[in-house]
């Protein structure tokens, strides 16, 4: 038996440095405390890597400040798509969602597909249908609106209405993920997503894209990323960290920064990721102004950060 670590994001693209309030930062950093020790418990109690993302990732899902579960984007009819995905490192299990409205939690049912069908990836009512029959429970739409989130909808349709839409990452993009190895040495990923702002209808990202947004194998790593998804699927993000551990030999920072600060970032691809690797280091790159993490690496104290790394 060896230490565990866990890391989680609440997504790239953060609110401005200088646009944080005390008060509002004060809430995010609370927040990620409360994902981090949802999931360092279980790790703490003996509990699979698995069962850690998949705590982690409901507390993130049921915290109203980050884009997935509860606190989700609307694309740009004005309706709630969400993704999710999970994987399991001891044999590459993995299941995953996309384009779904109802489920509280939609990483349970990402788990549920992995757990309970022959598949990988399930959608719109054929996932619901599952998500059902394993008892999952499902929240009224006043659950799932904010605001904030509403409110960005609005922006969003009105700067595209007059030509003049901004790249502002915090507004555009936005998920929540963990990746944790536990005390028997197994690794797990797990993310989820509301997507982006004002997409088109039916758009799926990286997020439920198996080695895009989210890989887990016990021989190099866990990740689970955050940003530009469709930069992520195009260089095969996730997977792409864990072939040049697997293939060049490289060390999890060098492989995660090379894809985070090369691959992606020269190609319009603003985001970040969380990963840990088979000895349970942890990094946390990303290319934009900031990324909501937290972290607990070979059990040593708990960190949270928003912007400065």
């Amino acid at each position: 038996m060896t230490k565990f670590s866990i890391a989680l994001h609440g997504g790239a693209g953060t609110i401005r440095k200088a646009s944080l309030t005390e008060d509002a930062a004060a809430g995010y950093h609370a927040a990620l405390r409360d994902a981090l020790e949802a999931g360092a418990a279980v790790l703490r109690a003996d509990g699979t890597a698995l069962d850690a993302v998949t705590a982690a990732v409901m507390a993130l899902e049921d915290a109203p400040l980050f884009n997935a579960g509860r606190g989700a984007v609307f694309n740009s009819d004005g309706v709630q798509e969400m993704d999710a995905a999970i994987m399991d490192g001891r044999d590459r299990r993995a299941g995953a969602v996309a384009g779904i409205f109802g489920p509280r939690n939609p990483i349970l049912a990402a788990r549920a597909v992995m757990e309970r069908s022959a598949h990988v990836m399930m959608i719109g009512e054929g996932a619901l249908k599952l998500a059902r029959e394993a008892g999952l429970t499902f929240a009224d739409p006043d659950h799932f609106f904010t605001e904030a989130r509403w409110k960005a909808l609005q922006d969003t349709l009105r700067m595209r209405a007059t030509g003049a839409e901004d790249d502002d990452p915090a507004r555009r993009h936005g998920t929540v993920g963990a990746v944790a190895r536990d005390r028997a040495g197994n690794l797990a990923a797990a993310t989820s997503t509301g997507g982006m702002t004002a997409k088109t209808p039916g758009r799926v990202g990286d997020t439920p894209i198996i080695g895009s947004g989210t890989f887990a194998d016990n021989a190099t790593c866990a990740v689970s990323g955050t940003g530009h998804g469709e930069v992520f699927i195009r260089f095969a993000a996730a997977h792409e960290i864990a072939a040049r551990i697997r293939h060049a030999g490289q060390s999890l920072a060098d492989a995660a920064d090379w894809v985070v600060m090369q691959d992606l970032a020269k190609n319009d691809g603003s985001g970040g990721l969380v990963a840990v690797d088979a000895q349970g280091r942890v990094a946390l790159p990303f290319n934009c102004e900031g990324m909501y993490r937290a972290a607990i690496e070979h059990e040593g104290p708990a960190m949270t950060r928003i912007h400065d790394a």
